[in-house]
């Protein structure tokens, strides 16, 4: 008789803005086509969320259930119902502050294991909440980091080492497959920055390295393709039109074309202040891109300077447009750290990787006996 296959609750906000939610969403789909474990993706609800979303992740065949977000006692008597309905042998809960709450809705309905995935390198941690993180890591069965920078800020944060364990995340490399056949020397010399507009997000020292660019008779358009609040994008359309950028930006909201805007433009940017895991800056890398990146935690450990893209010190305008005018005036250079910047994450950061990474852990957990404090 086959033994039954263990159950792994994922638990993430329902905002679809950030790669915390992407990164469950696949988790939960390499788990329905590997057949090894039976997932569930549980979202909280958010204001802002999008319904239809929703449904065509359900149309896809994602197992997926919404609790409530308004309050987190809500939250947490909500999934907790649905781990006694469901009775995961992991729990997996994605993000700040949804770690925490999914933590204690499956301590609340005995779930045997509990593993708490850490996405960013900097999170709105109070001292309560990180009090609340301690005493939660206590009772985990696993603290992963989407990446090495992360894990390290986990350890000092006094996540224990023995547990704490860094998981990088992946990417679709399928829409990737024909890059080599758009050579940067037949693409627009122009600049792609993929990101949502928050203030992570340092989209001005981009619009700032751009005007410095023309003083110097570069002229290079720029696509900005990423969702986000109007409080955060507004500021960034404004300081564009004081720029005098109007005809050189274009505000591309969320895009669905990604692939295709990477393949047609030479540079890929990530102008940033904190990340945990760049999956942006990674498709520009798979795409075949020349990449520029903020060197910061996350970013540093997937760019070589020199070697497969360049780094630039965080909310710099001019080292950053120095690092674009290399791009744009020097063709063998942006060729050559193109190409290797694709081999690196061909190499490194497909999301077949990424899926066997957790799907062993999902397995060895839900083989041990339950861990607690």
């Amino acid at each position: 008789m086959t033994p039954p296959r263990p159950r792994v609750l994922h638990f993430v906000t329902g905002g679809f803005s950030g790669g915390a939610t992407q990164v469950a969403i696949q988790l939960v789909n390499a788990g329905v086509a590997g057949g090894r474990v039976e997932p569930l993706l549980v979202l909280r609800r958010k204001r802002r969320g999008d319904p239809a979303r929703i449904e065509e992740l359900r149309a896809a065949g994602t197992p997926l259930q919404v609790v409530p977000g308004w309050s987190h006692l809500a939250t947490i008597r909500a999934l907790a119902k649905l781990c006694r309905e469901f009775r995961p042998d992991v729990l997996v809960a994605h993000g700040f502050s949804e770690h925490l709450w999914g933590r204690y809705a499956g301590l609340l309905a005995g779930v045997p294991h509990l593993v708490h995935v850490e996405h960013n390198t900097r999170e709105r941690y109070t001292r309560w909440r990180l009090a609340q993180t301690r005493w939660l890591a206590a009772r985990t069965s696993r603290i992963v980091g989407c990446s090495e920078g992360v894990r390290q800020v986990l350890l000092d944060m006094g996540m224990p080492p023995d547990r704490t364990i860094a998981i990088p995340n992946g990417i679709r490399l399928d829409p990737f497959a024909d890059a080599d056949a758009h050579p940067l020397s037949a693409r627009v010399p122009g600049i792609v920055m993929v990101a949502r507009y928050s203030r992570q997000k340092d989209h001005a020292s981009l619009l700032r390295a751009l005007a410095l660019l023309g003083e110097r008779g570069l002229h290079p358009p720029l696509l900005l393709a990423g969702g986000g609040k109007a409080l955060h994008r507004a500021p960034v359309e404004r300081l564009a039109a004081e720029l005098g950028l109007q005809q050189q930006v274009r505000f591309l909201g969320v895009a669905r074309n990604v692939p295709e805007l990477l393949h047609t433009h030479r540079i890929a940017v990530l102008s940033t202040h904190y990340e945990g895991m760049p999956l942006a800056l990674i498709e520009g890398m798979a795409a075949g891109c020349a990449v520029v990146g903020s060197a910061v935690p996350g970013v540093r450990e997937v760019i070589g300077d020199g070697v497969d893209g360049l780094l630039v010190p965080e909310a710099d305008p001019k080292a950053l447009a120095d690092a674009l005018e290399r791009l744009l005036r020097d063709d063998p250079l942006a060729s050559r750290l193109g190409q290797a910047a694709r081999a690196r994450a061909l190499r490194e950061y497909g999301r077949e990787r990424m899926n066997a990474r957790y799907e062993a852990l999902f397995l060895e957990l839900a083989a041990r006996p339950p861990a607690r404090a």
